[in-house]
């Protein structure tokens, strides 16, 4: 369906302007989808029932703000630090305990938001450094991203793998056996291992051996226990809700109280209030992530997006490796720069369309798109809101990065992490 050309109009021309707000005030970046949203319902071009109920997707929201609690509670048990240093104990050099580091990054990534997981690992990642006298900014810029790398790896992993869950109707085991086909979950790990490689390579020269360092300790199993019923549930919820319209969003939802209700009843006097618990959590992404929903989905309706899917096609020819490769070369130069929500959203029905004009496999797009979009955050240190908190935590501590220090390494990361994604995705999905 195509709308009226001042419709059409109006949702592109607020949908560039929040495109350029996003780049140039990445902190407002809640406000500005927001009153896009509000523009686009005020001026008459979107209904605000079709707003509400038809263009946002509750059930990402429910999921992604359920996970958000969760994971809290989960951070502040100390079962992730508790790991890290387990690690650290049983390597036997230092670029064994920096890899060990890396690698629980990206583990807790699957489960846990990319920013948390780093706020949590830095600062063992940073006296890790210090006890080894190296510089701890090579060592934390790839913590960061082996967090934005596994957070693509299953649904509850990042909310762009929620929303493209969302737009296809993915369950939590689609991510691992798709159509009876090996998922997403699979190609990351293929390019997770390839930046393995990478990180060996990068810290080479770090042999000495290494002493055990101090041991922390669990103050509550219970958060772990919630997310691992979590994962449960939420791999068992397609049974009842094939559609992906409701179930996983209301039951992670009733799982987050349950966890609130726990913090409020046994452990306020030790963990601190659950109001502190709840103002520090990642308001600002799901008021984004709300109004991004109606933005984008307003130029969906308008049918400009299949206009440029049929532009993309008829430049491309058919030729489905050519279009393979150019989807996900431009989420790679996209994301690197600009948030990957947005894009991500706006490329989904693109990738649709260009599907089905050259009769591909749906699946082989829209994986070669979120592994573009997610990983090509790696290449800047503006790419991804994990990269910015790393570099924040990095100038606390007296070193500056620079835009080129961080590409040094980020490029060559997303180099080996891309091609080994992409290829294993294109193996298992080419017709």
């Amino acid at each position: 369906m195509v709308c009226p050309m001042p419709q059409v109009l109006i949702a592109l021309s607020v949908f560039i302007a929040c495109y350029i707000l996003f780049v140039v005030f990445p902190r407002s970046r809640s406000v500005v989808a927001c009153s896009g949203a509000a523009v686009l319902i005020l001026s008459g071009s979107l209904p605000w029932r079709e707003a509400l109920f038809e263009l946002i997707s509750w059930n990402v929201i429910g999921l992604f703000f359920g996970t958000l609690i969760l994971a809290e509670l989960f951070l502040q048990s100390r079962m992730p630090a508790v790991l890290a240093e387990v690690l650290v104990r049983h390597t036997r050099t230092m670029r064994g305990a920096i890899l060990a580091v890396c690698l629980l990054s990206g583990f807790l990534s699957i489960f846990v938001e990319n920013v948390a997981v780093v706020l949590l690992v830095a600062p063992i990642a940073l006296s890790l450094a210090e006890k080894l006298k190296i510089n701890p900014v090579p060592l934390l810029i790839c913590i960061s991203a082996c967090a934005n790398l596994q957070g693509t790896a299953t649904l509850i992993g990042d909310p762009p793998s929620m929303i493209l869950a969302g737009y296809l109707k993915l369950t939590f085991n689609d991510f691992f056996v798709y159509h009876g086909k090996a998922g997403i979950f699979f190609a990351v790990q293929v390019g997770a291992l390839a930046t393995l490689a990478y990180m060996a390579f990068l810290f080479r020269r770090l042999k000495s051996p290494i002493a055990l360092i101090r041991v922390e300790k669990v103050k509550s199993w219970t958060p772990t226990v919630f997310l691992l019923i979590l994962v449960v549930g939420l791999s068992l919820t397609s049974l009842f809700d094939p559609g992906f319209k409701w179930l996983a969003g209301t039951f992670t939802l009733i799982l987050a109280g349950f966890g609130l209700l726990w913090h409020r009843l046994l452990l306020k006097p030790r963990w601190g209030s659950t109001q502190t618990l709840i103002r520090s959590l990642d308001w600002d992404t799901t008021f984004f992530l709300i109004g991004v929903f109606v933005v984008v989905g307003a130029l969906s309706e308008s049918g400009l997006l299949n206009q440029v899917a049929r532009f993309i096609t008829q430049h491309l020819g058919s030729n489905l490796l050519v279009a393979y490769i150019f989807i996900i070369v431009l989420s790679v130069v996209v994301s690197a720069f600009v948030d990957n929500v947005p894009f991500l959203l706006a490329m989904i029905p693109v990738c649709q369309v260009i599907a089905q004009d050259l009769n591909a496999p749906g699946p082989l797009l829209y994986f070669g798109l979120l592994i573009g979009a997610c990983l090509g955050g790696n290449i800047t240190p503006i790419g991804a809101s994990a990269n910015i908190v790393t570099l924040g935590l990095l100038k606390k501590q007296g070193h500056v990065v620079r835009f080129g220090e961080f590409m040094r390494i980020g490029i060559p990361f997303t180099l080996v992490a891309v091609p080994a994604a992409t290829l294993f995705v294109w193996w298992i999905w080419a017709p």
